[in-house]
């Protein structure tokens, strides 16, 4: 079918094919280990032939990188490191000329300590102006080392941290939710609101379609500052899903909807809550938010059908897409996880030293990238899916840099195992992810170390190779878009015995083998794609398949 032109399709959003990028870790242009725009730049046309409709970069601005790009000094600058304000402009144009738009992420909840509100909020001292902008308390007890709050950081630990006064003595208490490098703004503050609508006029006006909002169900607090409760109702959580938050997004709305074309809102919500999550959806709020209870089920018939159908039934009465996704930066990489006993995800359930069986993990994230991307609505890849390529759990320790790794006392093994570098040809490290230098000589190490035994894992390799996972995957997406059923629209269940789920999007229908038995396919005229091969016609077991029905 014709497709319309990206700047002009109005709801091009709802059954996108999205892509994260982690640019530190996706190619690396001037040969200095770490990742950046130029080899983004360069590396587009790759992400046109996997079949993308758009990027979703993770934060490019300056940063002390305390927690990945997650703690921005400045939003309209870009980090050093990974190059220009000229260069990221040229990504948005040069990837729209190719047909794929380009989604930043943006931070709301807090800044790093290196922005410069929040350098002046220290410099101005209690009860100024400065202060207002942030969560700063005086602490509890005779002499007020007592903090305010006994709240639990995302990060493990505390949310509160004790500034020093210019004569050396305690001061007040700032919060962050997550690390200390982290202070969280008080969305109270008439400050707050005007300069993130004036960041994303910023970036709009740059081209970009859209953004993804991190951490979007914890800017507003109630300023009494209560304890948890033991069982908090909808909205009586002091720091998460608060009722005031929605007319934060209702404010960005508007000035997404002022911009030509569909510039959407897509929030990253945390909620066991289906009724509370979908407020977020409203026709005048965000377009769509992640969708992580999938992704964070275990590898089960039941277990699945319940998330697929508790997802659409939150996403119907608000008219919003659904949105799937087997991981992202800060996620146990499919291959690995589905290949454990307990297949399913929780950060606080991660560990070093867990067995997995990687050639069942890998079975079992092909089965999952046909089923996932058979479903109605969106779909996120993150980069190395797409490759196969398994969490890097042997990473030296002295090497790891995530936060959550050292705030847990060293017991969680971080996000750094998502994160290494791509391996995008030749057979020893770098693999091909920097380029010489432009001075000479080799490049530098990467700034997380590939494994030795990747060379069969790059996209060189995997080119060459008919029954390769980015093989798959470029199948996957090519028959994705060709085929007018799937994407966008209805779902309708197929009855099935055992371990096994069978849906129809029209005239295709999606068949997963759960169990661990062969079963025989449902009637069709066709088999469009299997996510391995058949066995004597029988679909064996952690398989799936599309077929002409």
């Amino acid at each position: 079918m014709t497709q319309p032109h990206p700047q002009t399709d109005p709801t091009w959003w709802r059954d996108a094919v999205i892509y994260q990028v982690y640019p530190r870790s996706f190619a690396d242009g001037n040969g200095d280990g770490t990742g950046d725009l130029a080899g983004l730049r360069a590396r587009l046309p790759y992400l046109h032939d996997l079949g993308v409709d758009a990027i979703w970069v993770t934060p490019w601005y300056q940063s002390p990188l305390a927690d990945g790009g997650y703690d921005v000094a400045d939003y309209r600058a870009i980090d050093p490191a990974f190059g220009t304000l000229g260069e990221a402009e040229q990504v948005i144009a040069e990837a729209l000329a190719l047909g794929i738009r380009t989604i930043i992420d943006i931070v709301p909840n807090h800044v790093s300590e290196q922005h410069a509100w929040f350098r002046a909020a220290l410099a101005a001292g209690p009860g100024s102006p400065e202060r207002a902008r942030f969560w700063f308390h005086p602490g509890k007890g005779e002499h007020g080392d007592v903090m305010p709050t006994h709240w639990v950081s995302d990060f493990q630990g505390t949310t509160w941290t004790r500034t020093a006064n210019p004569d050396g003595t305690p001061g007040e208490w700032y919060l962050h939710l997550f690390a200390p490098q982290q202070p969280d703004l008080n969305w109270s503050h008439p400050d707050v609101r005007a300069e993130f609508e004036d960041v994303l006029r910023f970036w709009f006006d740059r081209g970009v379609a859209g953004i993804r909002i991190d951490s979007a169900a914890l800017l507003v607090k109630d300023g009494d500052l209560p304890e948890v409760p033991e069982q908090p109702g909808p909205g009586e959580h002091p720091h998460v899903d608060r009722d005031e938050i929605h007319d934060v997004y209702r404010a960005w709305r508007a000035v997404a909807d002022s911009y030509e074309g569909t510039r959407v809102l897509v929030g990253e919500v945390w909620l066991q809550d289906k009724a509370r999550f979908a407020q977020y959806l409203r026709p005048d709020e965000m377009h769509t938010a992640f969708n992580f209870d999938f992704m964070a089920r275990p590898w089960d018939a039941k277990q699945l059908r319940e998330s697929v159908d508790v997802t659409l039934a939150a996403h119907g009465p608000v008219g919003a897409p659904a949105t799937w996704v087997l991981s992202n930066h800060d996620v146990t990489r499919p291959v690995t996880r589905y290949g454990r006993e307990d297949s399913s995800f929780a950060f606080t359930a991660k560990r070093f030293g867990t067995p997995t069986d990687l050639a069942l993990g890998r079975r079992r994230a092909r089965a999952a990238a046909l089923l996932t991307a058979a479903l109605p609505g969106s779909l996120y890849v993150y980069q190395g899916d797409e490759l196969g390529l398994p969490e890097v759990e042997d990473l030296p320790r002295e090497l790891l840099q995530d936060p959550m790794h050292f705030r847990s006392g060293g017991v969680d093994p971080g996000r750094d195992g998502c994160r290494v570098p791509l391996p995008w040809s030749g057979t020893t490290a770098p693999f091909g992810f920097s380029t010489r230098p432009a001075e000479g000589g080799a490049p530098a190490p990467t700034w997380l170390p590939q494994p030795a035994d990747w060379a069969g894992l790059t996209v060189e390799a995997q080119e060459s190779d008919p029954t390769s996972t980015l093989r798959l995957y470029r199948d996957v997406l090519a028959l994705r878009r060709a085929e007018r059923a799937l994407g966008d629209g209805p779902l309708t269940w197929v009855e099935t015995t055992g371990d096994v789920l069978a849906f129809a999007r029209g005239d295709v229908t999606c068949v997963v083998n759960l169990g661990t038995d062969p079963v025989p396919l449902p009637a069709h005229t066709d088999v469009l794609l299997t996510s391995d091969p058949l066995d004597a016609g029988l679909l064996p077991r952690d398989t799936a398949a599309w077929l002409r029905t």
